[in-house]
């Protein structure tokens, strides 16, 4: 989610994942892929730069999660898979 000011300075979250493209007309229009429309305060750019905030915090947790597990793999052979490699 992201915060952005409508015109009358009322702050709002939405949901970032759901924008289909912003527009300045002069006003920033966005509009989502349900095709609701608001507009607000921030430029384009302001907004482009929050959606990219917003990923790499998302991202950025999916790949800590994922690295965690790699790491506990590494550490504990899955079920059965002990001394599968041995030459024994």
């Amino acid at each position: 989610m992201i915060e952005v000011t409508r015109l009358n300075g009322t702050k709002l979250m939405v949901n970032a994942e759901q924008i289909e493209f912003v527009e300045e007309t002069p006003d920033t229009v966005i509009s989502f892929l349900s095709g609701k429309k608001i507009i607000v305060k921030e430029r384009r750019q302001e907004i482009q730069n929050l959606v990219i905030l917003y990923k790499k915090e998302i991202y950025r947790d999916c790949l800590i999660s994922l690295e965690k597990l790699v790491d506990k793999q590494k550490e504990e052979p899955a079920c059965g898979q002990a001394g599968a490699f041995s030459n024994a």
